[in-house]
C-alpha cells in the first residue's frame, strides 16, 4: 500500500480504532523480531516498514487528540 493512502486510511478512522490498529502493529513488529532472532524471517525490510507505519499510527492519534 502506498504511503499516501496509508495515512488517508489513518486520518478517516477513530481514535480508538487507531489505538487497535497500533497494538496490532507492535504485535506483528513483536513477531517479525522474533522471527527475525530465530532465523525464520526471510524479509527483514518488513520490521523497518512496520516500524514506520507504527510511528505514522501515532503521528496520526497525536494529531488527533490535539486538534
Amino acid at each position: 500500500m502506498k504511503t499516501k493512502d496509508f495515512t488517508a486510511e489513518l486520518r478517516a478512522k477513530t481514535i480508538d480504532e487507531l489505538n487497535q490498529d497500533l497494538v496490532e502493529a507492535k504485535k506483528e513488529l513483536f513477531n517479525l523480531r522474533f522471527q527475525n532472532a530465530t532465523n525464520q524471517l526471510s524479509n527483514t525490510a518488513r520490521i523497518g516498514e512496520v516500524r514506520k507505519n507504527i510511528a505514522r499510527i501515532q503521528t496520526v492519534i497525536t494529531q488527533k487528540s490535539n486538534a
